[in-house]
């Protein structure tokens, strides 16, 4: 006899979907060690050889909302120390090649080569002539505007510029400062990005490219960090985000436990409603015996106030001959200040 089919319910149905789509969202992952192991897709990041990154896309996002707070800051020290309104926005932030970084810097430009003491590794900050004499023209009392960027700067003009760059790079090394101090160090400079060796060709770094304003200049600033650079500093601001999350996580999870002490604390509950207004001439001729009419909806918008807090809403009435106010609505907490 043939064996009668089998009708699953839609119970077994859905159970069977759902772990076919488990099934679909999970891999099989070959770990150090031989063994073979189920991970989800997603935790699973592609690597790029050709274009190699360091840094995860969470710690890019970390790094982007870091460099914005710099970059803020950075537009209020410039307008400063410059005493005029200065621009400036964050352009790009990515990870990419020394080799492909130094492919993108302009010719000629100018090139500062500096150091992030403590930190191991040469980082380079790049801007154009143009805007490093305009910057000079307005430290020299001009007004940073039609500054012609086509020819080479002097020794003193070098000199006042690099005290302009010394401050951008404080305030970038100033928002390291977790538990160690680190301050830049100037190198050298360089107009040609082609002659600079400070790094392998196939070292990783972080490009940040910085758009500018100043008078009636727009131009872009760049930053290059190898990777070994910002590695400690990375791992640092991964521990200071996540002991934040941790804290506030922990607020928030914190359950609220009733102290006994308070059970004998005597709180005065009143309640009070809008009544009609009065001129101040009326409320000066007022004498005992006069009358004073409300209206009937005043008796629907009673407040109760524990001491100084506007607590509940509700209506008011009687139970057993005696007044009462029925609560309909509970009131946020706010200090209140004036008087019924």
């Amino acid at each position: 006899m043939a064996a009668e089919p089998q009708v699953l319910s839609q119970t077994d149905v859905e159970r069977l979907l759902s772990q076919v789509q488990e099934d679909e969202c999970q891999t099989t992952v070959l770990s150090a060690d031989g063994q073979q192991k189920q991970r989800p897709k997603d935790s699973i990041q592609p690597y790029d050889f050709r274009q190699p990154a360091f840094l995860s896309a969470g710690e890019l996002r970390k790094l982007r909302l870091w460099h914005e707070d710099f970059i803020r800051a950075l537009a209020a020290r410039f307008s400063t120390y410059l005493r005029l309104e200065v621009g400036v926005q964050m352009s790009k932030l990515q990870t990419i090649t020394y080799q492909k970084f130094l492919e993108i810097l302009p010719n000629p430009t100018y090139i500062t080569l500096f150091k992030a003491d403590p930190m191991r590794g040469v980082c380079v900050l790049e801007l154009p002539p143009k805007l490093g004499l305009t910057i000079v023209d307005r430290l020299l009392g001009g007004t940073a505007m039609n500054v012609s960027g086509q020819r080479d700067m002097t020794e003193i003009e070098i000199a006042l510029l690099d005290q302009a760059l010394q401050i951008l790079l404080a305030e970038w090394c100033n928002h390291w400062n977790f538990d160690q101090e680190i301050r830049p160090i100037l190198l050298g400079h360089e107009t040609n990005g082609r002659f600079l060796q400070t790094a392998a060709n196939d070292t990783v770094m972080l490009h940040l490219s910085i758009e500018a304003h100043i008078g009636d200049c727009v131009e872009p600033i760049q930053l290059g960090f190898p990777y070994y650079t910002l590695e400690p500093l990375v791992l640092r601001l991964n521990k200071l985000l996540d002991l934040n999350t941790d804290d506030s996580s922990s607020m928030q999870s914190k359950e609220v436990c009733w102290r006994p002490s308070f059970e004998d604390v005597m709180v005065p509950v009143t309640a009070e409603w809008l009544g009609t207004e009065l001129s101040l001439q009326s409320l000066s001729n007022l004498k005992p015996g006069d009358v004073i009419p409300l209206a009937p909806a005043c008796a629907q918008d009673v407040r109760i106030r524990f001491a100084d807090l506007r607590k509940l809403k509700g209506s008011l009435g009687t139970v057993d001959k005696k007044w009462a106010i029925q609560v309909s609505e509970i009131l946020p907490t706010e200090p209140v200040s004036e008087t019924p």
